[in-house]
């Protein structure tokens, strides 16, 4: 008699795991617990050890982030009782203040920076909150280009992801479409670049999401060109399952990729804006005449994102092999393929 469940006991067992279960989809204070559309942050590779990335990434973003927006305030007072007038006040008005009271504290508790689940391997994903993700990246790459001093150990690369959509070829393209006008719609214009990298995904053409965003940046002024040496801008689309972050960057091949423990070493040589490494994995766009000559098979899948004529006067960076991590198979080099963090040196 004491393993027969009584009726309902179910229903209440089932809803109390529901309800659980879907609170453990949020931070503390309100937070997505999980990368998903319509975030910044800022996204990080590592050697392995995740949970040592997120506390060299705490502690990196805070020190700068105080540099630049000052310490974080925190307010965790608690609301003002909505009913201290009595029956004389309107219930209706009541609610919405409570409300207003109640998002007010959520917000005053969201941190500055939070980690959410990247869904991939050796990613990490910082959410932020009230700052600009590519400058403050930014500046902590050039203050470490400039110092020398490194300050990661299993950190690899940062890039900051200003936004974030669905990751399907008509989604993107009505994102990217308004994302994309800041730095490229008439009268702005500049040289670019695009890195592409895709992860645990395998329904997205890489191709021809190039294309069309390519197409996009040329549609908005047709006096942004292609250059593979030193771009202006290099426009970063990082997919991860069904979620695509997007971000324009600047000096990325000064950085070397927005690589923490690339920038701080001194060059060996002249050419830092474009080191020719023999086991970089990352492809541009490169124009058919001016392809690897390590692989000729990838002159067969290289496509031109902008037909431009300025793209054959440039000489694209020698490139190898991509790899693809999580992708079904792997392809060959494309315009556009990031996947350089996997081939970093292991300093953990």
């Amino acid at each position: 008699m004491a393993d027969t469940c009584q009726p309902g006991s179910g229903k209440r067992k089932g809803k109390a795991q529901y309800v659980q279960a879907k609170r453990a989809r949020r931070c503390d204070g309100g937070g997505p617990r999980q990368l998903e559309p319509g975030l910044q942050g800022i996204l990080i590779t590592c050697n392995m050890n995740e949970r040592k990335c997120v506390e060299e990434a705490y502690s990196l973003l805070n020190e700068y982030g105080d540099d630049m927006y000052g310490p974080e305030k925190f307010t965790d007072k608690d609301p003002q009782p909505s009913g201290s007038e009595g029956e004389d006040d309107d219930v209706e008005a009541a609610l919405k203040k409570e409300v207003g009271n109640i998002k007010a504290s959520t917000e005053m508790r969201l941190r500055r920076f939070q980690s959410v689940e990247s869904g991939a391997n050796n990613v990490v994903f910082i959410r932020t909150l009230g700052i600009e993700p590519e400058k403050l990246v930014h500046h902590i790459l050039q203050d470490m280009y400039k110092t020398k001093k490194k300050k990661t150990r299993v950190i690899l690369r940062m890039l900051p992801i200003t936004g974030t959509c669905k990751a399907f070829l008509e989604d993107m393209k009505k994102y990217a479409e308004t994302f994309l006008e800041p730095w490229f719609k008439a009268p702005n214009k500049g040289t670019f670049q695009i890195v592409y990298k895709s992860r645990n995904n395998s329904h997205v053409n890489r191709e021809e999401v190039i294309k069309e965003l390519a197409g996009i940046v040329g549609s908005l002024n047709s006096e942004n060109k292609v250059d593979l040496t030193n771009p202006q801008y290099t426009v970063v689309v990082e997919i991860i399952k069904a979620v695509c972050c997007l971000s324009v960057v600047k000096d990325y091949m000064l950085f070397r990729k927005y690589n923490l423990q690339e920038v701080v070493k001194s060059p060996k040589d002249p050419s830092q804006l474009h080191p020719k490494q023999g086991n970089g994995k990352e492809a541009k766009l490169e124009s058919n005449d001016k392809l690897n000559q390590s692989d000729p098979a990838e002159g067969r899948n290289n496509q031109q994102g902008v037909p431009d004529s300025s793209e054959e006067k440039t000489k694209p960076v020698t490139e190898t092999q991509v790899v693809h991590e999580g992708e079904t198979k792997p392809e060959p080099a494309s315009q556009v393929t990031d996947g350089s963090e996997s081939n970093a040196p292991d300093v953990s």
